[in-house]
This record gives C-alpha cells, structure tokens and sequence, in this order.
C-alpha cells in the first residue's frame, strides 16, 4: 500500500518541524544576552562579556527563588550578599577570589514559558527602571539564568557586572564539576534542562517516528 498525497505532506511537514525544533533547540539565556548586546549596541554603548560563572550564579538565583513568583508576575526574593559568596558560588564552582562587584540585577518571573525576545520585553525589561540598568556604562559582563519549575512559572535573571573578561567569576576545572540539574545559563555548553522547546521537539520527533512506523506497516 503506497502513501496518499497528503499522508506524505503530513509526514513532511513533521519531519521539518522536529528538524527546526532540533535546531532551535538552543541556550535560551544565550539568546537573553544577544539580545542584551544588541540593544546596548543601539544605544552606542559597549557590548557585555558572556561570563559563565555569572551565568551560573544567576541561575543559582533563580533557582532559590523559584517559588516566589507572584500572581502578578513579580519575584518577592532577595537573596543577601552573603549568599552570593556562600551559595552561588560555591554551587557554580567559582573561584571565591574571582568574585567581582555585582554592578545590578533584573529578575522577572512569568506563569509560562516565553520565546527569548518575549521574555525579555515582556518579563525583564518592561519599564524604564530596567532599561536605564540595561543602558548602565560601569556594567562590562553578563549572565544570564533561566528555570522552570514543573507545573509552575518560569523565572529568568540578568548579573551584570564590572568585572574583567576571563579574569573574574572563573569557574574551577573550567566548569567541569557543576552538576545542572534544571534550567540553563548562558555561556554554557550544557542543554537547557526543562523547557518547554525540548518537550515540544521531542513531541514532534516520536510522533514522527509513530507515523512513520505505522505506515511502513501498511506497506
């Protein structure tokens, strides 16, 4: 039995969808960033380093936080100065001397998952608080966090600090040690761990293999 016109548009247009998924299946805090640097860009200001380290502890952030998000969407967290030394750090792996002034924070939580963009007009930069730390001239690096928590809201975090590039929050064994359980950060080669782009690429992917199974069976 051979395949009708539209069952092959069908198993097409699957198959297209599970690739571009695949492909966009990428670090979500790196695109945070990107899109940090192209505005800062705009405004003729210099582009931040994408730290790692920083990264990392900006999702230990989050991850302390992350039932504290409110209904109207706000983060009713604040984590002291003492955590990051004694929490984030040593969490990340960062090397306690490599610490570096943290020049400012913006955390923003939101019921669901949001594309990069959307979660950056819409969650973190959404009033000219925000903006006017983005546009912030001492600020040289950035990291960026991100965590979902499972039936629950999604909450993001921007570190920005004054620090120099390769120099401060450096991560022991180049980051070898750190065991990612949930979200991502940017700057890191993990895969983001709990999003919803990797279930929907999944999805794609095994119903793709179903049909495909299925209609070989028919042959």
């Amino acid at each position: 039995m051979k395949l009708c016109h539209w069952e092959w548009l069908v198993l097409c247009h699957l198959l297209l969808a599970a690739v571009v998924a695949s492909k966009n299946h990428g670090n979500p805090a790196d695109d945070i960033v990107e899109i940090i640097n192209k505005n800062r860009t705009a405004q003729k200001l210099s582009t931040l380093s994408d730290t790692p380290g920083l990264g990392c502890m900006a999702l230990q952030y989050v991850e302390l936080c992350k039932e504290n998000c409110t209904s109207n969407n706000t983060v009713e967290c604040k984590p002291s100065e003492d955590d990051f030394t004694e929490i984030f750090a040593p969490n990340c792996g960062v090397e306690l001397p490599t610490i570096d002034t943290i020049t400012g924070h913006i955390v923003g939580c939101q019921s669901k998952y949001l594309e990069p963009s959307l979660a950056f007009s819409q969650v973190l930069v959404k009033d000219k608080k925000s903006l006017s730390l983005l546009k912030n001239k001492s600020h040289t690096e950035v990291g960026v966090g991100m965590v979902g928590v499972h039936k629950g809201p999604f909450l993001w975090c921007v570190l920005f600090s004054s620090g120099k590039k390769n120099s401060t929050f450096v991560l022991e064994d180049r980051g070898i040690g750190i065991k990612q359980k949930n979200g991502c950060y940017s700057g890191s080669s993990i895969p983001c761990n709990g999003g919803q782009k990797k279930s929907a690429m999944w999805i794609n992917i095994m119903f793709l293999e179903f049909l495909f199974v299925f209609h070989l069976q028919l042959l």
